[in-house]
């Protein structure tokens, strides 16, 4: 009999692995949108080794990921912080086991896909110092009706506010947060992306007042009385009422 964990492998036997590394943290969630959006691939997630370095690593079809990957590439680019590519086309599973790839993808693959804050749009401000960023928090909050939802930390110094809102709210708000940051520190890389997907939102951090919890039920903390008041109002018992009933007598006269 088949094992789960020998199907999972045989899902991923004919797949190619594809990553694209980057300079700065809304780099690296820009190009993964774009790969996401131009093939059919899947987002396993973000390495970050520190030095602001970030790599996006996809997993599909060896030609998705291959046009994904070209993709990425191009749009690491244009922002001017790409650092290197690389697709495998096969990996060997000795690779899988050891690097944080196949997990995350099995995963992915048992779970589905889900959006905790759908039809927002994500943006994202990176500065160079932890006081430059709150101040293009604070700007950002004040200028739109965008919210606060995490920020990262990805080395070197290079902090990342996360917000979310309607896409004209957060253009608004980054533009606000890109001055802000100038005028206190050092300003390194902005994005915004409008409608992001499902896989996209997921390898975003999220801060725990965004993420709904189920609220305990609360029982009555002493019992004793309440079972007393439900004595107080019960029924008498039958059993104890008179045998006979005085019956009157009608005389039709």
């Amino acid at each position: 009999m088949q094992t789960q964990s020998s199907r999972r492998q045989d899902d991923l036997r004919d797949t190619a692995l594809g990553l694209v590394s980057t300079a700065s943290f809304p780099a690296i969630v820009g190009t993964a949108d774009m790969m996401l959006k131009s093939a059919g691939v899947h987002l396993v997630g973000y390495e970050k080794i520190g030095s602001g370095h970030c790599t996006a690593i996809v997993r599909g079809g060896i030609a998705d990921v291959r046009l994904a990957v070209e993709s990425g590439v191009q749009t690491a680019e244009q922002f001017g912080q790409l650092i290197s590519s690389l697709v495998i086309p096969r990996p060997y599973p000795n690779l899988d086991i050891v690097l944080p790839i196949t997990n995350r993808l099995s995963k992915y693959m048992e779970e589905g896909s889900y959006s905790r804050l759908s039809n927002l749009a994500i943006g994202l401000v990176e500065t160079r110092g932890f006081p430059a960023m709150v101040g293009a928090c604070d700007a950002m909050l004040k200028a739109a009706d965008v919210q606060l939802s995490a920020y990262e930390k990805i080395g070197a110094g290079l902090c990342t506010a996360i917000i979310r809102g309607s896409v004209a709210n957060v253009a608004v708000a980054v533009e606000a947060g890109m001055y802000e940051a100038e005028r206190i520190g050092e300003l390194n890389a902005v994005m915004v992306i409008p409608r992001p997907l499902d896989e996209l939102e997921q390898t975003l951090p999220v801060a725990s007042c965004w993420i709904e919890e189920r609220q305990p039920l609360k029982f009555p903390m002493n019992a004793k009385e309440q079972v007393a008041e439900l004595e107080v109002m019960r029924l008498p018992d039958l059993a104890k009422l008179p045998a006979k009933v005085t019956e009157e007598v009608w005389n039709d006269e």
